[in-house]
């Protein structure tokens, strides 16, 4: 067990989650192709251009699929044309516990959150061991609740895709979390399909997350389009973390993702536009002026003001007035009020009115 800093280091994390911030999570998944070297460029490059936390995949193929499970996305590269799900993922597994290791040390050395996404108990109980702080739970597993289980008695945070699920699906398994052990849960909007199409991502269903299941819980997007834009786009919608598939090189082989997964670059104008949406999106639910509106407020507006010279004692009526900018005097809104007094001393032509410019009504 670890000790108390490190669960205040988890619930510091969540915090930040929950801030509204923007999160961007690097997924890098088994982009390593089973080298360390290519996962500490993939971490450091992650880390140099502006990502928030660098995921990997914790997997052995044999616990993950049988010999025979057909592939359900479609890739030129593959090693086997006519090869199962099988064939392609067990040269990617070969990363065990004392790997894993490394990759956190090499997240820590970089200061960049190491995240992974286990497929299985085994993964589940290193990961705890290795110091992870948040789990990921990838969309195929939504329905695995002995593996949900599992990892919600780890207690740490729970980052949950939703992918090709239902509603019903969803609260099941956020239900298995929360009586394992853990509430800090993240609800990752996703679409199952790799690449997404941009009219199949449906955006506007964090929205419809967020009323459903309420602000206990952090939202994230699950990005599988090839837009850089899409993850802006969340943002705008509520999910302020996104994890998009990341490689440093889109012509590598062994691995479907390299080709439809952001480089370094994109990484780097990801997050730009991402903290551009928050800015722009702001966090104010009720409609108030500004502060950089004040100056506008004040100037843009307009005033009651005088539209001839009027002496003492007059009563003002609609022919005596204008309406003017600035607006530092008194808002034409309440015009009303003022019609039939009479001014307390003699105004030029565009004078803007003040209280005091006429007699006051005594309430008897």
């Amino acid at each position: 067990m670890r000790g108390k800093g490190f669960e205040d280091s988890i619930e510091m994390m969540w915090s930040t989650l929950r801030s509204g911030k923007p999160f961007f999570i690097a997924e890098a998944g088994v982009n390593h192709l089973g080298s360390l070297e290519i996962a500490e460029d993939l971490i450091r490059k992650a880390a140099r251009s502006g990502a928030d936390a660098i995921k990997f995949q914790s997997y052995k193929a044999s616990s993950l699929c049988t010999r025979d499970a057909p592939r359900f996305w479609d890739w030129d590269g593959e090693i086997d044309k006519g090869g199962s799900q099988f064939d392609s993922y067990s040269i990617l597994d070969s990363f065990g516990e004392k790997e894993h290791v490394e990759l956190k040390r090499m997240c820590d050395e970089n200061n960049i959150e190491f995240m992974s996404t286990p497929f299985d108990n085994h993964a589940v109980d290193y990961l705890n061991r290795v110091g992870i702080r948040a789990y990921k739970v990838a969309s195929c597993d939504i329905t695995n609740h002995p593996l949900l289980k599992h990892i919600g008695s780890k207690r740490k945070i729970v980052m949950l895709s939703t992918g090709a699920s239902t509603l019903d699906e969803i609260k099941s398994a956020i239900s298995v979390l929360e009586s394992s052990g853990t509430d800090r849960i993240v609800i990752m909007h996703c679409n199952l399909k790799y690449p997404t199409e941009k009219d199949e991502i449906n955006l506007k269903m964090i929205e419809s997350l967020k009323v459903f299941f309420g602000e206990k819980y952090a939202y994230g997007l699950s990005d599988h389009t090839t837009q850089i834009e899409t993850p802006s786009f969340s943002v705008m919608l509520g999910a302020n973390i996104v994890e998009k598939h990341y490689t440093i090189d889109k012509t590598l082989g062994k691995s479907a993702d390299h080709w439809f997964s952001v480089d370094p670059a994109q990484v780097k104008q990801i997050t730009k536009m991402m903290s551009l949406a928050y800015s722009m999106v702001g966090n104010i639910e009720s409609k108030q002026c500004t502060p950089g509106e004040q100056r506008a407020r004040s100037f843009a507006r307009r005033s009651i003001v005088s539209s001839r010279k009027i002496s003492s004692g007059e009563k003002i009526t609609t022919k005596d007035v204008a309406f003017k900018r600035p607006g530092t005097g008194i808002s034409p809104s309440r015009l009303q009020s003022f019609l039939g007094r009479k001014v307390t001393k003699d105004v030029d032509e565009d004078h803007i009115f003040c209280e005091d410019d006429f007699e006051r009504i005594e309430h008897g």
